[in-house]
C-alpha cells in the first residue's frame, strides 16, 4: 500500500464537490469537529464503558473514553511521521504525513459509536436476541449474509453503518467523512460470514459492503485473495494506531477507575503499574509519589507515566514494522509486538482486569439488567415491524424516530432500523422505554 493514496481527504458521498483547496480547516479535522458536534457523540455520555453510570464517584462512559483515545491516537499519529521523517526524507509525502494525527484523532472520536447501551453486554444482547433469543425463528427468512450480521452483531461494523448509511431525510454518505478517517476505524476490515469462521469479529454489515469495497479500491488496500468471494481486506495502517489508543485507555483507564470505586487496593494498582519500568525509573517515581499523599493522585500520575511508556513502544512497533504493515502482512495488534517489560506487564493488568473488574458485582448486575432490557425492546420493536397493521405495533413505532426504516420493502431492512434504533439508545433512555412499555413509569393526573 502507497501513503499517497492511503491519506485521501476526499469525502464518501460527496466525491463529485472534492477538490484539493486548503482552507484554515483540513478536511480531517473536519471530521472531528462534525463528529463532536454530533447527536451519535453526544449520546455516547450516556452509555457505559464498563462500570454504571456515574453517582458520587465519577467513572468512565463511552464519551469520556473516546475523548481519552482520541488524545492518545494523536499522540501516537504525531510520534509515528517523527521517526518516520528520515526514511522518507525529500519526498512529497512528508507534507502529508501532518495529516496523521488529525485522521487517526478523528477516528477514535467514532470508533465507538456504533456500541450499543450498557457496554458490551447489549452487543451480546442483541446477538443473541437472534442466536438464541426470539429471534431464531427469523432465520429462515434471510439469506446466510444478512443473518451473520445479526447474529454477531459488532459494534465496530455499526460505527461504519452509522457514518455512511443513508438514513431517511440525510445526505448521501450519511456524516459525508473523509475515506480515510473511514477506512482508519474499521477495525477488522471483512464481512460477517468470516466472523463466524474465524471466530473473531467484522468490520461491515452486508449492506455497506459495497461501501466499504469503494473506499478500500480509492485508497489501494489490498484485498486478500480467496478461493470464494468473501470480502476480506488488509487493514488500513493507521488503523493499528487506533486500536493500540483504545487498548491502551481501556486497559489502564479501568484499572484507575477500579481504583476509585475501591474494587482494587492502592498498593495492587501501583504494583502492576510501577512493572511497566526498569529498576532505575522506579526509584524516581517512587520519590515523586512521596510527595503526594492522595492515593488517587498517585495513581493518576502512575496512569499518565504509562500511558507515556505505551505510546513510545507502540509507535517504535509501528515504525520498525512499517513496510510489513504497508504490504499486509503484520499479524496481531501493535501492543503485541512490545518490549517484553511491557508486554508482561501489560497482559499482566489484563488478567487482573478479568479476575477482578469485569467479574464484580456492579459491572455483572448491569451485563444482567441491560441483556433483558436490550432483549425485551428487540422482541417488542421486532414484532411491530413484522406486524405494522396491529394497533400497539402503531402505537410503538409512531415513537421510533423517523430516520430509521422501520417500513423498508425487506425483513432484513426493517431488522436493521430496529437494531439502528436500539443500539442508539442511551443507557438512560432505553431503560426509561422499557419502563414505560411495562407501565412502570406511567403518570397519570387526579
Amino acid at each position: 500500500m502507497d501513503w499517497s493514496k492511503l491519506i485521501c481527504d476526499k469525502r464518501f458521498g460527496l466525491e463529485e464537490y472534492h477538490d484539493n483547496k486548503r482552507g484554515s480547516r483540513s478536511d480531517f479535522l473536519r471530521d472531528y469537529d462534525r463528529l463532536v458536534f454530533s447527536s451519535p457523540f453526544r449520546r455516547l455520555q450516556n452509555k457505559t464503558q464498563v462500570f454504571p453510570l456515574p453517582g458520587s464517584v465519577f467513572v468512565h462512559n463511552r464519551l469520556t473514553h473516546s475523548i481519552e483515545v482520541a488524545c492518545v491516537g494523536r499522540s501516537l499519529a504525531t510520534e509515528v511521521p517523527l521517526r518516520l521523517r528520515d526514511r522518507y526524507a525529500g519526498q512529497p509525502l512528508i507534507r502529508k504525513f501532518d495529516a496523521l494525527g488529525e485522521i487517526v484523532s478523528a477516528a477514535c472520536l467514532a470508533h465507538d459509536l456504533g456500541n450499543p447501551p450498557f457496554g458490551h453486554s447489549g452487543e451480546k444482547a442483541i446477538a443473541t436476541f437472534f442466536s438464541e433469543g426470539p429471534g431464531a425463528p427469523l432465520k429462515q427468512e434471510l439469506t446466510p449474509e444478512q443473518w451473520t450480521d445479526l447474529t454477531c452483531f459488532e459494534g465496530n461494523a455499526n460505527a461504519f453503518r452509522l457514518l455512511t448509511h443513508r438514513f431517511n431525510g440525510r445526505r448521501p454518505g450519511g456524516f459525508a467523512m473523509t475515506y480515510s478517517t473511514l477506512a482508519s476505524i474499521v477495525k477488522y476490515p471483512y464481512e460477517s460470514s468470516l466472523a463466524t469462521e474465524t471466530g473473531t469479529k467484522f468490520g461491515f454489515f452486508t449492506s455497506e459492503k459495497d461501501d466499504f469495497i469503494k473506499i478500500a479500491s480509492e485508497l489501494g488496500i489490498i484485498r486478500i485473495p480467496r478461493n470464494d468471494n468473501r470480502i476480506i481486506y488488509a487493514r488500513h495502517p493507521l488503523v493499528f494506531l487506533v486500536e493500540a489508543a483504545d487498548d491502551i485507555c481501556y486497559e489502564v483507564m479501568d484499572i484507575e477507575d477500579a481504583h476509585k470505586l475501591g474494587i482494587l487496593p492502592t498498593n495492587l494498582v501501583i504494583e502492576c503499574l510501577l512493572a511497566f519500568f526498569p529498576d532505575d525509573r522506579q526509584e524516581k517515581m517512587h520519590r515523586v509519589m512521596a510527595n503526594v499523599s492522595d492515593p488517587n493522585e498517585q495513581i493518576s500520575y502512575l496512569r499518565s507515566s504509562v500511558i507515556g511508556r505505551l505510546v513510545d513502544v507502540a509507535a517504535q512497533v509501528f515504525v520498525e514494522n512499517e513496510d510489513m504493515i504497508l504490504e499486509g502482512r503484520f499479524k496481531g495488534s501493535l501492543l503485541d509486538h512490545i518490549p517484553q517489560r511491557e508486554l508482561t506487564a501489560y497482559q499482566k493488568c489484563e488478567r487482573l482486569s478479568w479476575d477482578r473488574i469485569y467479574r464484580a458485582p456492579d459491572v455483572v448486575n448491569i451485563d444482567l439488567a441491560g441483556t433483558s432490557i436490550i432483549s425485551f425492546l428487540m422482541e417488542k420493536l421486532t414484532d411491530a415491524v413484522r406486524k405494522p397493521h396491529l394497533n400497539y405495533s402503531q402505537l410503538l413505532l409512531s415513537q421510533v424516530p423517523q430516520q430509521y426504516e422501520v417500513n423498508h420493502p425487506t425483513l432484513y431492512g426493517k431488522l436493521q432500523a430496529v437494531v439502528d434504533h436500539v443500539s442508539g439508545m442511551t443507557d438512560v433512555y432505553a431503560l426509561e422505554l422499557y419502563r414505560r412499555l411495562n407501565g412502570m413509569s406511567l403518570k397519570i393526573n387526579n
